[in-house]
């Protein structure tokens, strides 16, 4: 059974940093052919993309360009965003997507509080 499991959430000041993690199981070849994704969603507005990785490029919302850093590890199945000098507007649940070979799976999320 594919599960992916977010974890690295909590609460942090603005400018703090955070490491969420999405750790992949039941891939039958790993999370190797898949395409990554980070995505997050605020109280109240709809879910939103914040970074993606494939096999050959990355890609990040205008909003968190220069400040988060998608990366995986597909021996260790896992894919991480490295998120420095947050913001308020950072605040949300994050979601791990696995799109490929013509499925897409999510994660249930991870909390994360920007707030002094």
């Amino acid at each position: 059974q594919v599960q992916l499991v977010e974890s690295g959430g909590g609460l942090v000041q603005p400018g703090g940093s955070l490491r969420l993690s999405c750790a992949a199981s039941g891939f039958t070849f790993g999370i190797s052919n898949y395409g990554m994704w980070w995505y997050r969603q605020a109280p109240g507005k709809e879910r939103e993309l914040v970074a993606g990785i494939t096999s050959t490029r990355t890609n990040y919302a205008d909003s968190v360009k220069g400040r988060f850093t998608i990366s995986r590890d597909n021996e260790k199945n896992t894919v991480y965003l490295q998120m420095n000098s947050l913001k308020p507007e950072d605040t949300g649940v994050y979601y791990c997507q696995a799109y490929g070979m013509g499925s897409g799976y999510w994660g249930q999320g991870t909390q994360v509080t920007v707030s002094s």
